[in-house]
């Protein structure tokens, strides 16, 4: 299969809007053992907590924060996420705005949480901003869902669509916490937490959960639904049931406002 040329990142970054239904029904959600190394890190915990959720897309991790008794304020760039967000999550407030210039008070936050959201923005903006909308010990929380690279066909999976793709997006993600481990402000000390976790899925959800990241999204759909075609032909030889057993390890960064 010809490899594809993936567009540039702003490009990427607005091809969800257009899928926000797919993504708010295929996407992975997170475990219970996140929010609980949360709290650890921060120290405090989530129940009674003023918390923004930034980049919150569809809401997947809003919802769950909201579930652990946080007063949640969810920040939203893309239209199309947004009016996906406010049909599943009526009850929780949603603002338009990106972590480079975040539409919130200075001080306001105990809680400023990034769910596979930080990589969209630039640190050199993001950062201050993080900075000025916390307060003092509040916690700076950044945290991505990424395929167990362990697992056998997990890993053959990602070398297919790394060739084809040009991307490898666990690598996008460890890349961006490694530039905010060097922030130029000084002010930030992170640490880090893995989480195992798993989900069964039939093979339809996995390729719809697949296909709705921003690599296939900006891709030709010809060439996406033929690359989607080939996967459903490996996955079902590795699971003839059609259920499939998604492995994930969730890197959680939490860093205390000075």
């Amino acid at each position: 299969m010809t490899a594809f040329q993936v567009p540039a990142d702003a490009d990427r970054a607005h091809s969800f809007n257009a899928a926000a239904a797919q993504y708010a029904a295929n996407r992975p959600s997170y475990p219970s053992a996140l929010f609980d190394a949360l709290e650890e890190l921060a120290g405090r915990p989530l129940a009674g907590a003023r918390v923004a959720d930034v980049g919150a897309g569809t809401g997947i991790s809003t919802a769950l924060l909201h579930e652990r008794g946080a007063d949640v304020l969810a920040v939203e760039p893309g239209e199309g996420m947004a009016a996906q967000f406010r049909r599943g999550l009526p009850d929780i407030p949603v603002v338009r705005g990106s972590g480079n210039a975040l539409p919130l008070a200075d001080s306001c936050a105990d809680f400023l949480t990034y769910a596979q959201a930080w990589h969209w923005t630039d640190p050199a903006q993001s950062v201050p901003e993080a900075l000025r909308v916390l307060r003092p010990g509040g916690s700076l929380a950044l945290w991505w869902n990424t395929n167990a690279a362990d697992v056998e066909w997990i890993a053959e999976e990602a070398d297919r669509a790394r060739h084809f793709f040009g991307v490898d997006a666990r690598a996008e993600q460890t890349a961006a916490a490694d530039r905010l481990k060097a922030d130029p402000s000084g002010r930030l000390r992170f640490t880090r937490r893995d989480v195992r976790w798993s989900r069964r899925v039939t093979v339809d959800t996995h390729l719809a959960n697949l296909g709705s990241h921003s690599f296939f999204l900006v891709c030709p759909e010809e060439s996406r639904a033929a690359f989607l075609d080939e996967e459903r032909e490996h996955l079902l030889r590795t699971f003839p049931d059609g259920m499939v057993e998604e492995t994930y390890d969730v890197f959680l960064l939490v860093a205390i406002a000075p």
